[in-house]
């Protein structure tokens, strides 16, 4: 009996696989290629978020404190029958700047003087020059002269608060003060900022030989600063 041939094995028609066209791989090298254009874009936006936090951790700006350290009030004497208040207010002003990285220009200090609620005084705090730079961590001693008269029509309950505070020889005063600064960072100065400080003041009253009315002396008195 003749030995039967082996068939070959034919592939089933299911099983060919055809080759990748040109088409194919183009495909998927685009989209191999955009892929990765968009995850080092996402890595970038990461790192530059990340940069961007840490100085602004490191060089937000910290406002400025200020102190009244003395005040000297030499007159402050009320004419009813003509509505005239005579004031002569000194004070001695200490501004510190916290920043460690940052110097601050002071372009603008204006400060106004408050008895009682009503404003008798507006002067510009003197500084040895405009757009005075206070240096990193830097303390500097400002002052404030307010001098002169002003017609204040006080209502009943105000004269008898003038008289009482007369009496004490304490007459409290409120300073507001408003600033036009800028920081500077290396060679960087920025835009201008507008900040506001609040001073309430327990001034005594000092005679013509240099003494105290009231038994206790004035405190040094700390600001509110509102940056």
């Amino acid at each position: 009996m003749a030995e039967t041939q082996p068939q070959p094995n034919i592939p089933a028609t299911n099983d060919v696989v055809s080759a990748p066209t040109k088409e194919h791989l183009g495909t998927r090298c685009g989209y191999c290629l955009c892929k990765t254009f968009w995850i080092f874009l996402v890595l970038v936006i990461i790192l530059v978020m990340l940069v961007i936090l840490v100085l602004y951790i490191i060089i937000t700006p910290r406002s400025f404190r200020f102190h009244v350290t003395d005040a000297k009030l030499t007159q402050f004497d009320y004419a009813a029958n003509t509505s005239t208040l005579n004031y002569n207010l000194i004070l001695n002003i200490t501004a510190r700047n916290p920043n460690k990285k940052l110097k601050i220009y002071y372009d603008i200090v204006r400060a106004n003087a408050l008895y009682d609620g009503v404003r008798f005084s507006t002067t510009d705090v003197n500084m040895p020059w405009n757009s005075y730079l206070q240096d990193k961590k830097g303390t500097n001693l400002f002052s404030a002269v307010f001098s002169g008269q002003h017609v204040m029509v006080f209502d009943r309950n105000q004269v008898s608060d003038f008289h009482e505070d007369t009496n004490d020889g304490v007459f409290p005063i409120d300073i507001k003060i408003k600033f036009r600064i800028r920081f500077r960072l290396g060679d960087y100065i920025s835009g201008h900022f507008n900040a506001r400080a609040t001073c309430e003041l327990n001034v005594p009253f000092t005679d013509s030989n240099g003494k105290t009315v009231a038994a206790t002396a004035f405190d040094s008195t700390k600001c509110q600063v509102d940056f």
